[in-house]
Parts: C-alpha cells; structure tokens; sequence
C-alpha cells in the first residue's frame, strides 16, 4: 500500500521589480495559496497581485509590509513562505520575527515549486502593467 504524503496550506509569495524604472521602484507581489506536498503543488487555491510603488529602495521591513498586504487579501490560512533572498537573507528566526503571522523559508520542493509559481505570476503581473502604461 502506498502511503500518502502529508499536505500542507501555504502562501507562497514573491516580488518582481525591485529594480528602479525611471528613477522610481514598481514591484509587483503576487500570494499563492496552495496545498502542497514534499514535492509537488497538489492544489491552488487562490492568487493574488498587488502593484507598488516607492521612490527609494526598499528595506528589508518594507518588503515585509508589501509580503503582508499581498497575503492577508489571501481567504485560506497558511505559514508564508518565501525566499530567503528576498528578506534581505536575513537568518529565518529574525525574518520570522517581523511577520505578524506564521513565517518561514522554503524548505520542501513542494514549497519551492509554489514559489516558482508566484515568481511567474508577479513577473507576467508585472510586465503586463508596465506594457499597459500603469507603472
């Protein structure tokens, strides 16, 4: 008999843009919420985008503010998962620290499979809006 992997409730997330356009930074952030196993996506449950916009470089504690926004417009509960790069590779226990819910580096390849996902949606999100004029 085959066992079934355990599954879990993510929100995987990611931010495009944090390069400046123009003298100013138009990043993108998009929230998946999936279920996923060791090693694969086994469900979506939701996607979300959110644009923003700063006239500086963004500092590890404004990323944390643009991860938060992004995810509690997210209907299902799950740990926030993310790249350690993108918090700055602060160690997991100081970023977990910052969030005001559960917070955690990739570890699965489930886990980095849904972070690729949201890399692609915040990136096409992105490029979208800027070819559209919003940016």
């Amino acid at each position: 008999m085959i066992k079934a992997d355990k599954l879990w409730n993510i929100i995987a997330v990611d931010i495009s843009g944090r390069h400046p356009i123009n003298d100013r930074y138009y990043m993108v952030c998009a929230a998946v919420a999936v279920t996923v196993s060791a090693d694969n996506i086994e469900k979506t449950n939701q996607i979300k985008i959110k644009p923003f916009r700063c006239v500086s470089a963004p500092e590890v504690t404004d990323i944390v503010q643009i991860i938060e926004d992004t995810a509690k417009a997210i209907e299902f509960e799950g740990t926030i998962i993310a790249e350690q790069g993108d918090l700055f590779n602060k160690p997991e226990r100081i970023a977990a620290s910052m969030f005001s819910r559960d917070f955690k580096y990739q570890e699965s390849l489930g886990e980095r499979r849904a972070i690729e996902l949201a890399h692609h949606v915040s990136l096409s999100a992105r490029n979208a809006l800027i070819k559209e004029g919003v940016a």
